[in-house]
C-alpha cells in the first residue's frame, strides 16, 4: 500500500488516497484512533462516487470507526473489460424492454466481478489491518451485494456487514448465501427499477445469519432516506464498537 496524499476534513477526518499496486482506494479515520474498519462498497467509478463514499465515511467517523474502499475492476481509471461492457448493456436492454434478465447475462457480468474483486479487497484488508489506525473488528458496509457475500463468506475477519439490495446476484451464489451467518442488515428500495425485487426478497430468506434484518424503503434506486443511513451506523455501533458484545 503507497500513500499518495492526505489532508483532515473539517470534522477533524483525516483522508488519506492510496494505491495497492495499480488499484486505487481512499482511507478515513476519525480522529481518535485505533479504530474499528469498516469497508465501502460502491457500484464502481471512484471519482463519480467520491461524493457519496466521502459522506458515508463522515459517517462513520462520527461513530468512532475508520473507513475505507477501493476501485472496482473495469470501473474508474482501471482497464475495461470487454465482456462485462457488453453484459452490462446486454442487462441494460433487457430492463428497458421490460422482460426478464436472463441469468446467462447476470453470470456474464457479476461472476467475473466477484472472481477478481474479492481477491482485491482481502489484500487491501490485510495492509489496512496492518496500520496503526485500524484495531479490529471489521465491518462491511454497501455495494454489489454479490462481491459482499462472497467476502463476508470467505474472510471472518469481517464480523457484521449492511448489504444493498440494488444489484444481480448470479443463482449459483445462492449457496454462499446459505452459509453466511454473521449479524447482516439488508437495504432494499421497493420501487428500485434496475433491481428484482422478488430475487432480493429469496436471498433474504437464504441468509443463515441468525440476526438478520430487512429495511424496506419506497422508492427507486436513488430514494434512499437519510434515516436509512442512521440504522446502519446503529447496527455497527451495536457490532464493532469496543464495547460490543464477542
Amino acid at each position: 500500500m503507497h500513500f499518495l496524499s492526505e489532508h483532515r476534513l473539517d470534522d477533524d477526518v483525516l483522508e488519506r488516497e492510496f494505491t495497492l499496486g495499480d488499484i486505487p482506494g481512499i482511507f478515513w479515520t476519525p480522529g481518535s484512533t485505533p479504530a474499528p474498519l469498516i469497508l465501502l462498497g460502491h457500484p464502481g467509478g471512484l471519482p463519480a462516487m467520491y461524493p457519496r463514499l466521502a459522506a458515508r465515511a463522515r459517517a462513520c467517523a462520527a461513530q468512532g470507526f475508520a473507513a475505507a474502499t477501493i476501485e472496482l475492476p473495469g470501473s474508474g481509471d482501471r482497464p475495461r473489460s470487454p465482456t462485462a461492457d457488453q453484459a452490462r448493456a446486454d442487462l441494460r436492454h433487457a430492463i428497458k424492454a421490460g422482460v426478464p434478465v436472463d441469468d446467462e447475462i447476470i453470470e456474464r457480468l457479476v461472476r467475473p466481478l466477484v472472481d477478481q474483486s474479492v481477491p482485491e479487497w482481502q489484500s487491501a484488508l490485510d495492509a489496512l489491518l496492518s496500520l496503526p489506525d485500524i484495531e479490529g473488528p471489521v465491518g462491511l458496509s454497501g455495494g454489489i451485494i454479490a462481491i459482499a457475500i462472497r467476502l463476508a463468506r470467505l474472510d471472518p475477519r469481517i464480523t457484521a456487514a449492511v448489504l444493498f439490495a440494488g444489484s444481480y446476484v448470479p443463482r449459483a451464489m445462492f449457496e454462499e448465501a446459505r452459509q453466511l451467518t454473521i449479524p447482516l442488515q439488508v437495504l432494499l428500495q421497493w420501487d428500485d427499477e434496475g433491481n428484482d425485487r422478488q430475487l432480493a426478497l429469496d436471498l433474504f430468506d437464504t441468509f443463515a445469519s441468525p440476526e438478520k434484518t430487512l429495511l424496506a424503503n419506497m422508492g427507486g434506486h436513488t430514494g434512499v432516506p437519510a434515516h436509512a443511513g442512521e440504522y446502519a451506523n446503529h447496527f455497527f455501533t451495536r457490532h464493532l464498537s469496543p464495547s460490543a458484545p464477542r
